[in-house]
């Protein structure tokens, strides 16, 4: 079903770069987002960064504020730069819900 999302183009392909999201995520693994989808608590996500919008991250969602703020975290503290060191992420960064791993 995925793989028939993504090929009528309601999935994006994004590559994992770093350890952050270890052991959910993998360096070079390739995941599918679902750009449909509004963000909530527990989902793992592809956001702009907050203060580098050409770089995008994969991070997991931790809190969701109601003025729009999303609490973003690594599933690998040590490894990962997330809301600890950069604070809340705009909703409006959000790109999408990642669906799965790419077969």
């Amino acid at each position: 079903a995925e793989l028939l999302a993504w090929i009528c183009r309601r999935r994006i392909r994004v590559r994992v770069c770093g350890d952050s999201m270890s052991p959910t995520l993998r360096e070079g693994e390739v995941v599918l987002m679902d750009p449909h989808t509004p963000p909530k608590v527990g989902d793992v996500v592809v956001c702009r960064h907050p203060f580098q919008p050409s770089l995008v991250v994969i991070k997991r969602i931790t809190e969701l504020q109601s003025d729009g703020g999303m609490f973003l975290r690594g599933d690998n503290p040590d490894e990962s730069t997330d809301s600890r060191s950069y604070g809340l992420v705009p909703v409006q960064h959000y790109r999408g819900r990642v669906n799965c791993r790419w077969c």
